[in-house]
This record gives structure tokens, sequence and C-alpha cells, in this order.
């Protein structure tokens, strides 16, 4: 299905065509100087002319690159369709962005040491990065985790491991993002355990599960089963909260990691609203009301490095997915429309070379996220290109983001630069080529059947290759990478985060404690009940819980659904290598 097409300029269209020819000859002229005056600049001490994908950015924008912009289709206020200038008619004058730290360290002890260090320094939401085998469903104990328990995040195995994990924190308080895809039914499921076992009613829990999982096969692959029975978990989710966790958000539909893969602006928008199509479709295929259900869709970006650009994106992103939810799928709930999205600081920009640099990245990207309206802020820290950050450079991520809300007004006024010649313009511009790419995904047949052609792959390959190209030609410059760099290439001192020694055997010895006291009779039953649920209809999250409350470990609950579901191959990773 073809997206909608823009309606015709209503009564409050700016310029008139007197009015825009009245610019041409002002332009004409002006446009002589300042091709005299860039043929007389310095290579190398001229701003470089290119967005953060490369693409050209025009020097000057007028009323005339707007010609037929209205000010009620295109911009209108805030809070009110199609919600360009932010979901809230307030934004920042009734409630600032939630400033979310990213913490995941080897055990459950330490995380939680951070989180409560965080909450101290003024941080008001938590974010949990999990290890990987937590994130494609093995145990800690298991033969294909080994090696890899605790090295890029918290070891989660059973309701056990969140008790330490959320020690001495009020999650009926604080609300709890979790970056967890293909195992997101099974963390939400042993976070509402958590709740049970604290007597916190799940209707007061607050949080998130990305549960994102078609960028996984698009862009960070760690998937487990195939795209049908993991859009069934997803749908099952967005069921169970509905009837259950009615403040939880059942998924975060990540831009971010596309982002991180190397595409651009555009690519980052378009594919991310292709996903959420498809999540969409999904829904209602399952016989859920898009109504009900699409407000609690939330969103995950990436804030990268060019500020204009990416104050556009966001803008584009959020009235395109206004215009999807109104005219493609026809909700009449204006609280469907609105498109709540977290942002991050974008990883893949920071560098190991002359680290300090980075604080100045970040605190540039999270002015644009809060230019661009986000609900949600995490502010990377600038030694990360090498470590897990020390407390020092985590609490400087964190007081960047409270230097913006206190000290900087970036949330002062409303969308500030709404109404900008440039911005309005690269804002139509992204809204109308990322529009483009989501048709050619249409045509396709859909998301997933284009995932699994392997076409949104290759496109992203594409730009991250041509971005490389790009750095290492010097067309795009990257400070103390291929400019401005130093001699002396080493870094300052900076701690480095070491996986406890043992750490291994001590989740095996837990493990082993756990199987010997816990009633493996209710446990067997529990997942046999699972194992039925998958060929019956039933809500598999709801089965999920009642295995987790009986001490069920996160590997055995994703071994049960490996079971019945298989497990996904890319088949692009199953060619033969060419002769």
């Amino acid at each position: 299905m073809s997206q909608p097409t823009k309606t015709a300029p209503q009564q409050l269209t700016l310029w008139d065509r007197e009015a825009l020819d009245s610019l041409r000859a002002p332009s004409d002229s002006w446009r002589q100087r300042y091709d005299a005056e860039a043929a007389r600049a310095v290579p190398g001490r001229v701003a470089p002319g290119r967005a953060s994908d490369a693409t050209e950015v025009q020097a000057l924008h007028t009323p005339a690159d707007l010609e037929g912009w209205s000010f009620n289709d295109e911009l209108g206020f805030p809070g009110e369709y199609p919600l360009t200038r932010g979901i809230y008619s307030s934004m920042y004058r009734g409630r600032l962005w939630t400033m979310r730290q990213y913490a995941g360290f080897a055990t459950a002890e330490e995380t939680n040491e951070r989180f409560r260090y965080l909450l101290e320094h003024g941080q008001t939401g938590l974010s949990t990065a999990f290890d990987l085998p937590t994130q494609i469903g093995y145990d800690s104990d298991h033969p294909m985790a080994r090696g890899e328990v605790g090295r890029v995040g918290v070891a989660i195995d059973s309701v056990r491991d969140l008790e330490v994990l959320f020690d001495e924190i009020d999650i009926g308080e604080v609300t709890t993002s979790m970056t967890i895809n293909a195992t997101a039914a099974t963390l939400l499921a042993l976070y509402c355990a958590l709740a049970d076992r604290r007597g916190i009613a799940l209707e007061k829990l607050g949080g998130t599960v990305q549960n994102d999982i078609l960028k996984e096969y698009i862009a960070r692959g760690t998937y487990i089963y195939p795209p049908a029975a993991s859009l069934r978990l997803v749908t099952d989710t967005f069921r169970f909260c509905a009837e259950r966790v009615p403040r939880w958000n059942t998924i975060s539909i990540s831009g971010y990691h596309i982002r991180e893969a190397g595409s651009t602006a555009v690519q980052e928008v378009a594919f991310t609203l292709g996903n959420a199509i498809a999540y969409t479709e999904a829904g209602l295929s399952a016989g859920l009301d898009v109504d009900d259900f699409a407000p609690r869709l939330s969103f995950f970006f990436s804030a990268h490095n060019h500020l204009l650009e990416e104050v556009a994106k966001f803008r584009a992103a959020r009235r395109l997915w206004a215009r999807i939810m109104k005219e493609r799928f026809g909700t009449t709930n204006p609280k469907a429309w609105r498109m709540r999205f977290h942002a991050q600081t974008a990883g893949s920009t920071l560098t190991a070379q002359q680290p300090f640099n980075n604080v100045v990245r970040v605190a540039v990207q999270a002015l644009a996220a809060v230019l661009g309206g986000c609900q949600s802020l995490h502010t990377n820290s600038m030694d990360e290109a090498l470590a897990l950050p020390t407390e020092q450079s985590a609490r400087t991520a964190l007081r960047t983001q409270q230097l913006l809300a206190y000290e900087h007004g970036a949330g002062d006024a409303i969308d500030p630069l709404g109404g900008s010649f440039t911005v309005e313009a690269m804002t139509a511009d992204l809204e109308e080529e990322a529009t483009a790419l989501i048709d050619e995904i249409d045509t396709l047949g859909g998301m997933v059947a284009a995932i699994e052609a392997g076409h949104v792959q290759r496109q992203i390959e594409k730009a991250a290759y041509d971005d490389q190209l790009a750095i290492e030609s010097g067309e795009r410059s990257v400070v103390g990478i291929n400019c401005f760099e130093e001699e002396e290439r080493g870094s300052p001192e900076i701690a480095v985060h070491e996986i406890p020694e043992g750490l291994e055997e001590r989740k095996a010895a837990e493990l082993e404690a756990l199987r010997a006291e816990r009633d493996n009779d209710a446990v067997a039953r529990a997942l046999d009940g699972l194992h039925a649920a998958t060929s019956s209809g039933a809500n598999l999250v709801a089965a999920i819980l009642e295995a987790v409350k009986q001490e069920a470990t996160l590997g055995e609950v994703a071994d049960r659904l490996r079971d019945v579901f298989g497990e996904y191959r890319d088949p692009a990773l199953e060619q033969p290598p060419p002769a």
C-alpha cells in the first residue's frame, strides 16, 4: 500500500506567487556574490557542506525552497496533528525529558550499584544492558555461553538475579527500559515476577522492553526464532500488557541500531517506520484494536553528528508516523498518532583517539535530540570507545543533560527551530525521501519480505561502505582520526572494566543451587504449559510468567520455545562462499 499523500495547502500558506517571484532577483544577486567568495575559499578552512550521510547541505534556504508549504499542514501547534512540533502541548515546560543512562555490568550486584549511583545523582529512569547469552536465550552455564558471560552487559538467568539487580530500588516508582529483543517476553515476565514477589501490582509498573525483533534480522543478529514465531511473541506482548501491565511500553522500535550499522538518516527513518508498519499489521492480524495497542508503541533513534539534519530527522519521523497512523491505519485515537521516542547519542561516532573530544560530540548530539523533541535521552560517556564507563565519565554524561535542561535553556521554547527555512526544508526533504523508501518496501511485499530478500540489509551495507570510504579518503572529516591528529595517539589513563575472575564458575554454581532448591515438578508443569500454549493460541507471555514464577530459567524457557519454533538461519550466511 502506498503512503498517504500530503493534503493541498490550506488557508495559512505564508508566501504567495507574487512574493516568491519578488525573491528571484535578490536571490540571483546573492548567489553571484556567494559563488565568487566560495571560489576564493581556502581548502580545509571552510564548512564541509555535508550532512552525516555525506549528502549535500544547501548553503542558504529562502521561502522559495518552501513553495506550497502550509503552516497548518506541515507545522501546526505542539500536541496537535501532524505533531511536527512535538507530541505534547507543553513539551518540556510541562515535563522535562527522562534522563535515562544505560548500564549493564557483568554481575547483577555491580549493575545495581551503578543504578543506585545514577539515581542518587539525578537520573530519572533506568536502562539495562544484558550480556549476549541473555539476549539469545542461553543460561550462563550453557556451552554456547562460554566466554561471553557478563561481557557486554549483565547476566540474567532467573528471577533471583532480578532480585539482586533491583535491590533497594522501588520498581513501582522508577521506570525501567530493557534493551532486549529475542527474549524480551521472558525479561518482561521476570520483571513481573519480581513485582509479584514484592507485592507490587502490575498496573504500577512502568518501562519499556525493546522487543524489536525485525531490526535484529536487519542490523544486529541477536535473533533466535523465525520471523513468524518472533512476531507472535511481539503481538502476545502487546496483548498481555494491554490487559495486565497498561503503563508498559510494549516495544521500542529501534532506528538506533540501524544507524549504528551504517545507515543514512533517511534510511534510519524509513526502515524504522517500515518495521513499525509491520508490527502494526501483525497486531491487526492477531485481532488487536490498533487504537488500543498503538498508543503503547514507542521508538528509539540515534542522535548523530549533524545538528540540523538530526533535528529535521526527528521532526520528519514524527510527522510521517502521525500521517501513517491516521491515514494508512485509520486510527481515531490521537494518542496513536504520537511518536514517543527515546534518543541515544551515537556510539559509532565516538573515537578512542582523543577521547575527550567525545564530550563535545555527545553534548551537540544531545542538543539535537532535545531540539528535536525526544521524550527520553541517554548520553554516551566519553570513554565508551575504550571500555565500560567509569563512574566519573558516566556522571559527566548525565551532567551534560542536566546542563542542557537547567542552564542552557534547551527546553525553554517548544520546537525553537520550527519555521526556520533551512530546518523546514530539510524536514520536508527527509520526509519525502523516507516515504519513497517505504513505498519501495511496500512494493516488495512489506518489511518481512524485504528483510527475507536481503533488500534492506544490502542498502545499509552499501551506505556503511560508502561512509567508510569517505572517511578513508578524507572526504568526510573525523577530528582526531583523519584530521587534526596528534603524534601521541595514546589515551589518557582510563580505567578499563574487567570481568570478575571466576564469573562463569560462580554463575554455574548459582544455577546448580537454584535447580536443587526450587520445586522442579512445578517448573516442569509450567514449562509443559508453555509448550501447550504454543499450539493452542494461548498468550505466550502469560505462560512464560507462570514458568518464571516457579523459577524456571531464561534458558529453559527459550529452549522450550526452540523445540516448537526452531531457530532462524540467515539464508545469506547459509550460502557457500563463491568459488
